[in-house]
């Protein structure tokens, strides 16, 4: 029996070590604050406050140390109508001013609605010289795709904003729907913007082409990246330069709803730029950071991305030039995941979409 009993300690070894390893490559996550109403976005002030946007168009000022929040007077109203809300926000301090940059959707007098960029500068518990630094020319009553991320640089911020439900938009270029715009901080033209001079073109845009793009950040190089919703299948990240056409509706990946037709010409054509990955089913992509700390050597340069319908987080890395899918974290553990930024202390930070929604902390 010695030999059985010596081979059977040896698989239960095995297989303890290997659970072991298993729990030990699982991330830890910690509830950071909780009963958030459709929170959308994330930035620091400093390393012990944030602000968060909700979606019916509410900004917090959040204490994470003594767990104590604020509401922030004087923000623009909001149409939260369908998809649309308070968005993205980004803080950027300038000289002694700390400047807050909101995307919303925002309304006209005829009730229809259209993806703006606001900004403000925060003093105390309130946003004074608030102005409208972009608006969208054409607005419609659809509550549908309407982008709304932001990055920033020292120069620059830049907006997505979707194809607002009608496909075609995107590759019209006297719009703006579906696409990226940029303009300098202070919502003055870029001259360099590369279709600056040409009249069949908006000066704001940036690229073209996109269906509903609700990730958008830099890479340690400064390079930036977009996600973006496909219809049924065809989420898809792309590398974003000036001037390119990334193809929807002409080409994707995804097909119509239900009954699963293609839609365009295809999934390839000559001029229009082919994504560095896509899914297919489709993630729901929402939120998106690249992992630039130094705080945990196994995540550093590691594209994170949430997903909504999925509710997971999605670790990508480059290898050998390609963008490929490594980790699923947190899958169908934490909810419908809205946004993902990198905090001051080296940690990923996700924020859920629900009506009690929470802001939690991911360490490896």
């Amino acid at each position: 029996m010695f030999p059985y009993t010596r081979y059977f300690v040896l698989i239960v070894t095995a297989v303890l070590l290997a659970f072991s390893l298993a729990v030990t490559a699982s991330p830890r996550v910690t509830t950071i604050l909780e009963e958030l109403d459709r929170p959308w976005s994330i930035d620091w002030i400093s390393e012990e406050e944030v602000l968060i946007t909700e979606r019916r168009g509410r900004l917090l000022r959040v204490n994470l140390t003594t767990n104590t929040r604020q509401t922030i007077g004087n923000v623009p109203a909001v149409t939260a109508r369908g998809q649309g809300g308070l968005f993205d926000v980004r803080v950027r301090r300038m000289k002694n001013d700390l400047w807050v940059y909101l995307a919303l959707s925002g309304a006209r007098s005829d009730n229809t609605t259209g993806t703006e960029l606001w900004r403000g500068r925060l003093v105390n518990d309130q946003l004074l010289e608030v102005e409208r630094v972009f608006a969208q020319a054409l607005t419609t009553d659809s509550g549908h795709h309407f982008g709304g991320r932001l990055a920033l640089t020292d120069q620059h911020v830049f907006l997505t904003i979707g194809d607002r439900g009608d496909r075609e938009r995107a590759q019209d270029p006297t719009d703006t729907a579906g696409s990226v715009v940029r303009l300098h901080l202070d919502g003055s033209l870029p001259p360099d913007n590369p279709w600056v001079g040409d009249s069949q073109y908006r000066p704001e845009l940036y690229s073209i082409g996109h269906r509903n793009p609700q990730g958008l950040a830099f890479d340690a190089h400064g390079v930036l990246y977009v996600h973006e919703h496909g219809p049924q299948g065809g989420d898809e990240i792309n590398r974003i330069e000036p001037g390119l056409n990334y193809g929807w509706p002409t080409i994707t990946y995804g097909r119509n709803y239900g009954i699963g037709t293609t839609i365009g010409e295809g999934v390839s054509k000559e001029g229009l730029e082919q994504p560095l990955l896509y899914w297919n089913p489709s993630i729901a992509p929402s939120g998106m950071t690249f992992y630039i700390g130094q705080g945990f050597p196994e995540w550093q340069d590691s594209l994170f991305v949430g997903a909504l319908k999925a509710q997971m987080l999605v670790r990508l890395v480059f290898e050998d030039g390609q963008l490929k899918q490594k980790e699923r974290l947190l899958q169908k553990t934490v909810g419908r995941i809205r946004d993902v930024r990198q905090g001051p202390d080296g940690a990923i930070y996700v924020l859920t979409d629900s009506t009690r929604g929470k802001l939690l902390r991911v360490t490896p």
